[in-house]
């Protein structure tokens, strides 16, 4: 049985900011429609602007307008008086105890019972700072009787962090120690929103409740991965965060290597968080490191060109003279362990691309004996099956295998069948964020990343940023047209090894 939501108010620092107003409203307003939010709940938005409660509501109402799935005005109206405005600089120590107050307010009002659940939606370079003060103003207080009807009940303290966690594996492991002095390892909850998106769930049902599939997900069966996340539009107005960000840090170091522990994590004995986050540990921590004499064959990085519609990011305002950060990158990575021995993952994610995608493909070997070499085939010949998982902007699986196509004489085709969710049952697709904060108030770290995991990861890409990948930045800038897959050289990647990117 799946516990219910407990009581808290959400804190959320950096309450003005875009992810707030496009992600995080919505997201718990579609919850609340859905029925998953608890009855005793409160967010409390923080940031320095000065503004009544009215006034963020109002602010709020249209961006839930624009960016949920649904709207429904008299819903919004019961939803709204639970959402309140805290003006105060999270950089002050001053401020937490007037905040302190606040919330001991809400408990006695709302009755939230002292569970506080706090989101840093600021600057990185804000995290720690922020934890500190926390810590300072004896905001944790895990474990502490709360004086309510119910005796018996403990309140807790949560946090969730936001990416980017850490610039390198330094600062990552940093930031984790900062964490750790104030919050147990079960009260923090690194989020990645790709994980709150329903076709990366589904892959674990996929994998562990079909016995046609779990059998031949291994290195004798599977020629290859790859798990592409592309996106039609450019950097937009975040050039200076993206300048000092790029490709591997935004997209691969956090997003793609979660998608990569679903794909290869073995079965959990358990469907419980422990269970899970035990089994993507593991495979996240035998990604074999890569030498240094593999950088330049196991890594391309680009830079997309100038064209009508925006300019070359090299010359983008906010962009460094000379910048070599990376808008594109392609990694080819491999597991040591006994299921995916000898079968490497390919890791690849850009800006201005053909198309935007999120997806794992999964290509099987072709069949160890060709008994139909002689049989007319539409595509000149077998092919190996192909499982495709979308993950984004369709939600949809597609699989597939060789065919005889009706009538005389025999000949061969490929087809595809398709298993597209929204359609099969009927049910939009809802923001990815709400239900990792329902999660995040019932307990479950199921869908958020372990500190192991995250200084793993970061071990993992190392090698593609450091001086190691001086050779892959050099002559990289304007490499990619726009509108392209990116450079010609990702493409050569894959050839060498005989095979080539799901681009259809």
């Amino acid at each position: 049985m799946i516990r219910k939501a407990d009581p808290c108010v959400l804190v959320i620092f950096g309450a003005s900011g875009d992810l707030t107003a496009r992600k995080l409203i919505p997201a718990l307003y579609e919850m609340y429609i859905l029925g998953n939010l608890p009855e005793a709940f409160r967010v409390l938005g923080v940031s320095r602007r000065a503004k009544s409660d009215a006034q963020w509501r109002d602010e709020l109402a249209a961006s839930v307008r624009e960016y949920a799935t649904r709207w429904d005005a008299v819903r919004w109206q019961e939803f709204s008086k639970c959402i309140e405005y805290f003006p105060g600089d999270a950089a002050q120590g001053e401020m937490y105890r007037a905040l302190a107050d606040r919330m001991a307010a809400m408990d006695a009002s709302a009755g939230t019972r002292g569970n506080r659940l706090f989101y840093l939606s600021v600057a990185p370079e804000l995290y720690e700072s922020i934890v500190q003060r926390i810590d300072e103003a004896a905001l944790v207080t895990e474990g502490r009787r709360w004086c309510s009807i119910d005796a018996s009940t403990r309140s807790w303290q949560r946090i969730i962090v936001e990416k980017p966690f850490g610039h390198d594996e330094e600062s990552a492991a940093s930031l984790n120690r900062a964490l750790g002095r104030v919050f147990e390892e079960e009260d923090i909850y690194r989020i990645d929103h790709y994980l709150g998106k329903e076709v990366v769930q589904a892959m674990l049902v996929l994998r562990f409740a079909n016995t046609m599939f779990e059998p031949v997900w291994n290195h004798r069966y599977i020629d290859h991965v790859q798990i592409t996340a592309s996106e039609k539009v450019g950097v937009g107005n975040r050039t200076g965060f993206y300048d000092q960000t790029g490709a591997i840090r935004d997209m691969i170091q956090s997003h793609l290597l979660q998608i990569f522990a679903f794909a290869a994590m073995e079965p959990p004995t358990s469907i419980s968080a422990e269970e899970i986050r035990t089994e993507k540990i593991k495979v996240v921590r035998a990604l074999r490191p890569t030498t240094d004499a593999d950088v330049p064959s196991h890594g391309v990085l680009g830079q997309y060109a100038a064209s009508a519609e925006e300019g070359a990011f090299v010359d983008l305002p906010g962009v460094a003279k000379g910048s070599t950060t990376e808008t594109f990158a392609a990694l080819k990575l491999h597991v040591d362990n006994w299921r995916w021995a000898g079968t490497p993952f390919y890791l690849r994610t850009g800006k201005r691309m053909a198309a935007k995608r999120t997806e794992v493909v999964v290509q099987f070997k072709r069949p160890a004996a060709d008994l139909f070499h002689d049989i007319p085939h539409a595509a000149g010949g077998v092919r190996g099956n192909r499982l495709v998982i979308e993950i984004a902007p369709m939600q949809r699986t597609l699989l597939r295998f060789e065919t005889k196509v009706p009538g005389m004489p025999l000949r061969m085709d490929s087809v595809e069948m398709q298993a597209d969710l929204e359609k099969q049952f009927g049910v939009a697709a809802i923001e990815a964020y709400g239900p990792l904060l329902v999660d995040a108030m019932r307990g479950d770290q199921s869908l958020y990343k372990h500190r192991i995991e995250v200084e793993s990861g970061w071990a993992a890409v190392m090698p593609f940023l450091d001086q190691r990948s001086v050779g892959l930045r050099r002559g990289m800038a304007s490499n990619y047209a726009q509108g392209s897959w990116g450079p010609a050289a990702a493409d050569d990647l894959m050839r060498r090894d005989g095979r080539a990117w799901h681009d259809d």
